[in-house]
């Protein structure tokens, strides 16, 4: 195994329906406007009094949960966590045989999954050795989806297994993403500039009004790097609509089901009408869930130039190559683009540079976001880092989340390194090609 640099020191089941109350539509369902009035109960209608038919309003998917969305406040859904069984893991029933892992079913055909066991392995020791209370990381290669490590450990409940497809998990800042992507999409470019007073950990609505304690600016590219609430809640205000937001979040498949040969839990999205509430869920502090697979690929779309790959766990049969997925476009290449460029400010200048700058362990080229955020009662401190590298040409694309303890040892920023640093390791960059000397300058 690779070596990973020390830790830093100590710092101090699917989505449930509530009981009682119907599921939202699912995606792609119709909803229909309730009739003015009701037809004559002899079914004949009288002359010049016919009625229109009902309106119909197809909704797009994603746009509408699934399912009611925990409040993060008052029902966390890691409360309610439980264990994947075993038969629906294929990874946990795989075994190794020479180089890779295998299925073996009964009556079935021989699959080969797209894990790399030393990856896989070398991850799964970092958790285990740090007995980080959950943790989950991921690594795949963004062209293809192709899935090369789902690493896992609980030290509070060693028995637990299915960490990478929960979305029991806030996404906190990584939502930021999004509302970054949307905040393009409206016309708000990277280098625009925002004013703020306060805001840094809490938000309120003051700090939403522009005023003359405005003492500091930043643009929206360091906003994203700093990861500054107050400045995404006031573009939120300013810029977007909950239905802007919405449907941005459903292109990065909120609300929707991710094609997986293991089944995946819906990453669950809430976004309020309008006001303070939608600046907030705009910042990353909304009742919005993600998985460690979703958060994976949420980062390579931009990886991938804006468009979305699916996830995948099986080699194609032998002599079948796995070539890179056209995908359905999420967002126009420059918006990607810029969205890169955003994500590098966290690496370079903002709430990662310190981690992926420590000597004789950097990660160059480098690009992601961060996400912290914590519950009370009973503590809870979740950290994230999504991300791919290289920056130009990417070769692997990941996704870190720790759930600690007030005493911790690793936060998800450190793991999130690792993943990135041990992926490249064992996704060498392809060999350029070059012409011989004596062909040179011939046509």
């Amino acid at each position: 195994m690779a070596a990973s640099s020390p830790a830093p020191s100590a710092g101090s089941l699917p989505p449930a329906t509530t009981p009682g109350v119907a599921p939202a539509p699912v995606d792609g369902a119709s909803a229909t406007a309730p009739e003015s009035s009701p037809p004559p109960s002899d079914g004949v209608v009288p002359p010049g009094t016919e009625q229109a038919a009902p309106a119909v309003v197809t909704l797009e998917p994603g746009m509408v949960p699934p399912s009611p969305v925990p409040s993060r406040l008052k029902a966390p859904p890691m409360a309610k966590l439980q264990s994947m069984p075993r038969g629906l893991d294929l990874l946990a029933r795989a075994k190794l045989q020479g180089e890779r892992l295998v299925v073996k079913e009964k009556d079935g055909p021989e699959q080969v999954l797209t894990v790399d066991p030393v990856l896989q392995a070398s991850l799964t020791k970092i958790l285990r050795d740090y007995e980080v209370p959950y943790g989950a990381a991921v690594v795949l290669e963004p062209s293809t989806g192709r899935v090369l490590a789902l690493a896992e450990h609980s030290a509070a409940q060693p028995e637990l297994r299915g960490l990478p497809y929960r979305a029991v998990f806030p996404a906190a800042s990584i939502f930021k993403i999004v509302t970054g992507s949307a905040l393009l999409e409206a016309g708000v470019t990277p280098s625009m500039e925002e004013c703020f007073h306060g805001g840094k950990r809490r938000l309120t609505e003051r700090n939403l009004e522009d005023t003359e304690r405005d003492g500091a600016c930043y643009s929206l590219a360091l906003a994203m790097g700093k990861s500054a609430n107050v400045i995404f809640a006031k573009l939120t205000q300013k810029h977007l609509t909950a239905d802007a937001l919405r449907r941005m979040a459903a292109r990065f498949r909120f609300n929707r089901e991710i094609a997986f040969p293991v089944p995946m839990d819906v990453s669950l999205a809430s976004v309020p009408e309008e006001g303070f509430d939608l600046a907030n869920t705009g910042a990353g502090f909304g009742d919005i869930y993600l998985s460690p697979l979703h958060g994976a690929l949420m980062a390579s779309v931009a990886a991938n130039d804006g468009r979305w790959v699916d996830p995948v766990l099986v080699e194609p049969p032998r002599g079948s190559p796995l070539l890179p997925a056209e995908g359905e476009r999420v967002l126009e290449p420059a918006a990607a683009q810029a969205l890169t460029d955003m994500l590098e400010e966290t690496v370079t200048h903002g709430t990662a540079r310190a981690v992926f700058r420590e000597r004789a362990f950097r990660v160059d080229n480098a690009v992601g976001k961060t996400g912290t955020l914590a519950d009370r009662s009973p503590f809870r401190d979740y950290s994230w880092f999504v991300g791919f590298a290289p920056r130009d040409n990417p070769r692997v694309a990941v996704a870190a989340l720790i759930v600690n303890d007030p005493k911790w040892r690793i936060r998800g920023t450190w793991l999130g390194r690792e993943a990135l640093r041990l992926g490249l390791q064992r996704v060498p960059a392809p060999l350029e090609v070059t012409a011989p000397a004596a062909t040179a300058g011939t046509p």
